[in-house]
């Protein structure tokens, strides 16, 4: 097993993650810690809910771009990234043109002699 694929099983867990703690957040400012009871009415529960998912977004978020430029790193410096060598090279690179098809060349002049007269 690669770290490339050790790093892509994270990114892929911490990205759920990530959706489920969002998920869980209300756009309004209410999300889970409206449903343990009204806005100020505990004394630390909603407030320490609302800190929690606010921390965990950031970490998860930080955690994420960490792991996708390692991984990153990982596939630059493993030995089946090769650069190629086109560009390197002095050698002139062969092309491959179709050849044109054969033309009639009597019928050609037959045609042009035609619309002369």
């Amino acid at each position: 097993m690669s770290t490339f694929t050790i790093f892509l099983a994270l990114i892929i867990i911490v990205a759920f993650l990530l959706v489920v703690v969002i998920m869980v957040q209300n756009p309004k400012g209410g999300g889970l810690s409206s449903s343990f009871g009204g806005g100020g009415q505990q004394m630390g529960g909603v407030k320490k809910t609302t800190d929690f998912l606010d921390k965990s977004t950031w970490t998860l978020a930080t955690v994420l771009l960490v792991l996708i430029l390692l991984s990153n790193v990982t596939i630059m410096d493993s030995p089946v990234a090769q650069e190629s060598g086109i560009f390197e090279s002095d050698e002139p690179v062969e092309t491959n043109i179709p050849a044109q098809p054969a033309t009639n060349t009597a019928n050609d002049q037959a045609t042009q002699t035609d619309t002369a007269q």
